[in-house]
């Protein structure tokens, strides 16, 4: 697992999401989605619309065998914490 802070360029260790219902929801179709399609680089933002979009969660799902299809900032990301 990996968590980024895009506004600090860092990584983070852990993280608390208090999500409503409709945004648990909308995060577990996301995963679900993700997980079926299996595209390489495939991900999904999950938005909160209560403030006008200023606030996103973006999912994806990585394996060592896909890490081509991500840009060179993620591949560092990723590869960093190994």
């Amino acid at each position: 697992m990996r968590i980024y802070n895009v506004d600090s360029d860092q990584k983070v260790n852990e993280v608390i999401l208090y999500l409503t219902p409709d945004e648990a929801q909308e995060m577990k179709d996301s995963l679900e989605l993700i997980l079926k399609d299996n595209k390489k680089n495939r991900h999904e933002h999950i938005p909160d619309r209560e403030s006008d979009f200023k606030r996103e969660i973006t999912v994806c799902i990585y394996r060592k065998d896909n890490l081509s299809s991500f840009d060179e900032r993620s591949k560092k990301f990723i590869l960093k914490d190994e």
